[in-house]
C-alpha cells in the first residue's frame, strides 16, 4: 500500500531520500553534476512529498515558487526497488494539487536529456516541452516542461 505525506525539507525521510537521489544523479551528470547540484538544495522547501510503501520511504518530490503564478518541481525521486509502480506518478499529482490549493496556476520542472524514465513521466503526466527556463538557459543537457493546473471545484 502506498501514502503520501506532505511535510518539508526539514524530514529525515526525504533529505534520506534525496541523499540517493543526488548520488544517483552525480553518476547519470557526470562532470555536469556539480552545476546541477548548485541548483538542488533543499534547505528552506516548505512543500515537499515523500511517498511510503508499507510504510517505508520510497519516493519523494518538492515543490516550491518560482514566479507568483508558478511553482517549480524538485527533487522528483524513487527508490530503485519501487519504480514501475506509479509512485513517481502519484507524487507528482500531489505536488500538482498541493500547487492548485495555493492557488498557482501552473507547475514547471527541469530534467536532464539523460533521464529518458523522468521525460516519459512528465509527458505522460500532461507536461509540455517549453524552451529552457532561468539558470537552465542555454544548458544542451536540461529539457524544461509545463503544465497548467487548477483547483478542483467540489
Amino acid at each position: 500500500m502506498v501514502s503520501l505525506k506532505r511535510t518539508d525539507s526539514e524530514d529525515s525521510d526525504f533529505i534520506e531520500l534525496v541523499r540517493h537521489l543526488d548520488a544517483y544523479l552525480a553518476e547519470v551528470d557526470g562532470n555536469e553534476h556539480a552545476f546541477y547540484a548548485q541548483l538542488n538544495k533543499i534547505d528552506k522547501i516548505r512543500h515537499a512529498i515523500v511517498a511510503y510503501e508499507d510504510g517505508r520511504p520510497v519516493g519523494c518530490g518538492a515543490i516550491r515558487e518560482y514566479e507568483p503564478r508558478a511553482m517549480e518541481v524538485k527533487r522528483m525521486y524513487t527508490a530503485p526497488e519501487s519504480r514501475g509502480k506509479g509512485i513517481a506518478a502519484r507524487v507528482l499529482a500531489g505536488l500538482e494539487k498541493w500547487a492548485a490549493e495555493m492557488s498557482y496556476s501552473k507547475c514547471i520542472l527541469e530534467t536532464g536529456k539523460r533521464q529518458p524514465v523522468a521525460i516519459a513521466l512528465y509527458e505522460r503526466s500532461g507536461y509540455r516541452l517549453i524552451p529552457n527556463f532561468g539558470k537552465y538557459e542555454g544548458v544542451e543537457n536540461s529539457v524544461c516542461f509545463e503544465k497548467e493546473i487548477r483547483k478542483e471545484i467540489n
